[in-house]
């Protein structure tokens, strides 16, 4: 898909733009005087729900589709409590307009342009408080402002409810908060033949059957943003940057072929029968029922906000963010990158390593806000703990050492401490510095995120979804030979060891930072209400980077520098559902003791496997969930992740 279709302008492109004003406030490129008008006819047909009302609050669908105190609608065959405002409101969609890094990072973008006060916010709520947003345009308002939020109750409920389900199925053909919206009272569903009479009765919604809920445009409006340039005065260059991009990453992967959606990982099915509204005996029930938890990977925020819910106005309970928060890990933790780490060869007194990364996911890794990055930490260690080799180290406050000021290029091989491999999307002005502030981004100075499997320079999309020039160099960055779409990078490590004699131990972690420090050195610098707040909340979190992925070995250096691999243990399968692991050791590895534990670090209990011949076993018949087990050995500590599901 060409840029120029993405900013293509189809009918109800106009939903977004501001009503025409007296206001002497100089209109953008998205706000047309042919939009407008097509927008008063749009609407002047249109009669909204209630007396002058088109959305509805989280508050409406909570009787139904809420917790139901009788046990008999919204749980699996289990009994297990799945309803879907539970799961929602504790996730980052619920809490998008009370994030208050989006607060903070608004304030910033108003004191550094202050004339463009009006669409900047207009263009952040559109999405971070949709529902709010389009309810004051709808009622003629112009811009919808931070200020506005506060005493709304559509645009504090975040992306509700009836943010997603009254998107139309004309989705899919207009981004940058540029919503679809359904201004019939329909509310759209992914169940054919719905009951009607319930929620049209309470609530002036006809609920609608339409496959489009049920597919990966669903979240494209929001998930490819494109924003206008402003240079370092603040006047617009005509020139725009793309701020994000994860729906056209989607669509450049093997993933829509293979019939993998959004939902499939983000909204995971249950085949559960699920009775899907409290209080109706005859309602049928149905399935595949997608679950709301809506899991990514800011597990950081959501400790953040959890920890100053008072303060942020969020009455959600600590169960339901801590629910929120595990599922996250698992999502980050399994079912995002693989990773191996491998002693390729020796020579020269020095030894040859490689990493090997492959994204599991359907889009870039990592993907979305700009701030996020992945960093690859690779360290030698003699057997006394002494530090031989160290790459991708992280100091107190959370920052990379040895990153280049600028920004770090992509590396293919790493011959010196210090040095690391961050993968990241870094954006730059017009003077090509680096830039956090999304309304100077002019040019893309690095992207070398891990593409997804199937990702090619040759897709129609990838115009948006551009790899710069370091990556694309490199002959094993999402290739296989000079076949494309691998959706994997191998980082070679060639460590000088002509001091080193006796056992060392090879370790190599990939991590994950959603709000690095380096992100927030320029807001910092300025004072606001939603900028000092944050900068203090910020301080007192726990900013330890989460870990993706770990691998290690033990070698053996000889004076003659020859080498010996002492062999680890594998934990198979990652995936159970009857609770049943193996543990087979490698050769000269002898199994000590086995642990295990959850994501918090807290220990479930001490296992005693049994040998069946060939491998350990054991059977964990627990709550299903992700644990790690860690199996102590002579040969050394080594951790598998695992998880076990019902």
């Amino acid at each position: 898909m060409k840029k120029v279709l993405i900013l293509s302008l189809l009918g109800f492109l106009v939903l977004i733009l501001s009503i025409a004003s007296d206001s002497q406030e100089p209109l953008h490129t998205f706000h047309t005087p042919t939009e407008l008008a097509v927008l008063r006819d749009l609407t002047s047909s249109r009669t909204p729900i209630g007396p002058g009302e088109w959305f509805l609050s989280s508050y409406s669908c909570r009787g139904c589709h809420g917790h139901d105190t009788t046990a008999q609608a919204n749980i699996d065959e289990n009994g297990n409590d799945v309803n879907l405002v539970s799961h929602w409101e504790s996730s980052m969609m619920a809490l998008a307009s009370k994030d208050p890094l989006w607060r903070a990072k608004v304030s910033q973008e108003i004191l550094i342009n202050p004339p463009h006060e009006g669409p900047l916010q207009d263009k952040c709520t559109s999405c971070h408080a949709p529902s709010g947003r389009y309810n004051h345009f709808f009622h003629g308002n112009q811009y919808y402002r931070l200020s506005d939020i506060v005493n709304d109750t559509l645009g504090l409920d975040g992306v509700n409810c009836v943010s997603c389900h009254a998107i139309d199925s004309l989705v899919g053909s207009s981004f940058s908060g540029v919503i679809p919206y359904d201004t019939t009272r329909k509310i759209y569903g992914p169940f054919t033949l719905p009951e009607v009479g319930p929620m049209q009765l309470y609530e002036g919604y006809t609920p609608t059957y339409s496959t489009h809920t049920d597919q990966s445009r669903m979240c494209s409006s929001c998930h490819t943003l494109i924003t206008e340039t402003a240079d370092l005065n603040g006047n617009l260059t005509g020139g725009e940057f793309i701020e994000q991009a994860t729906y056209h990453e989607y669509l450049n992967s093997s993933f829509p072929s293979n019939n993998i959606k959004c939902q499939t990982c983000h909204m995971p099915q249950l085949s559960d029968p699920v009775v899907i509204a409290n209080g109706f005996i005859a309602l049928q029930p149905r399935y595949p029922f997608n679950q709301h938890v809506f899991a990514g990977a800011n597990s950081f925020m959501l400790n953040l906000i959890r920890n100053n819910k008072q303060s942020l106005g969020v009455q959600v309970e600590d169960g339901r963010f801590d629910s929120t928060i595990q599922a996250t890990m698992a999502n980050l933790m399994l079912n995002s990158v693989d990773m191996s780490l491998s002693f390729d060869s020796a020579a020269n007194d020095t030894g040859y390593f490689r990493v090997r990364l492959q994204n599991k996911v359907g889009h870039k890794f990592p993907s979305g806000y700009p701030a996020r990055r992945s960093v690859l930490q690779f360290v030698i260690q003699d057997a006394i703990g002494d530090t031989i080799f160290k790459s991708g180290i992280f100091d107190a406050e959370g920052r990379v050492v040895g990153e280049t000021p600028a920004f770090e290029p992509h590396h293919d091989f790493i011959s010196q401490s210090d040095i690391p491999q961050i993968y990241e999307l870094v954006m730059g002005d017009v003077n090509g510095n680096f830039t956090s502030v999304l309304e100077r981004a002019a040019i893309q100075l690095k992207d070398n995120r891990l593409p997804p499997a199937g990702f090619t320079t040759q897709h129609s999309a990838y115009d948006t979804v551009q790899i710069s020039a370091d990556a694309l160099a490199d002959p094993d960055f999402n290739k296989t030979g000079i076949v494309e779409g691998s959706g994997a990078d191998e980082v070679h490590y060639h460590v000088p060891m002509q001091q080193v004699n006796g056992a060392v131990k090879v370790t190599a972690r990939l991590y994950y930072q959603s709000v690095p420090p380096k992100w927030l050195d320029e807001m910092f610098q300025l004072n606001s209400a939603e900028i000092d707040s944050f900068r203090i909340m910020y301080q007192a979190a726990d900013k330890t980077p989460v870990t993706v992925q770990q691998d290690s070995l033990n070698l053996v250096i000889t004076g003659n520098y020859q080498v010996n691999i002492s062999a680890g243990i594998t934990v198979y399968p990652t995936v159970s559902t009857d609770g049943k692991f193996s543990i087979k050791a490698g050769k000269g590895t002898a199994i000590v003791q086995v642990e295990m534990f959850d994501l918090s670090g807290k220990k479930v209990l001490n296992l005693v496997p049994s040998f069946n011949g060939s491998e350990w076993v054991f059977n964990y018949q627990g709550n299903a969930g992700a644990y790690l087990v860690r199996v102590l050995t002579n040969n050394g500590i080594f951790t598998r992740k695992i998880l076990k599901r019902n």
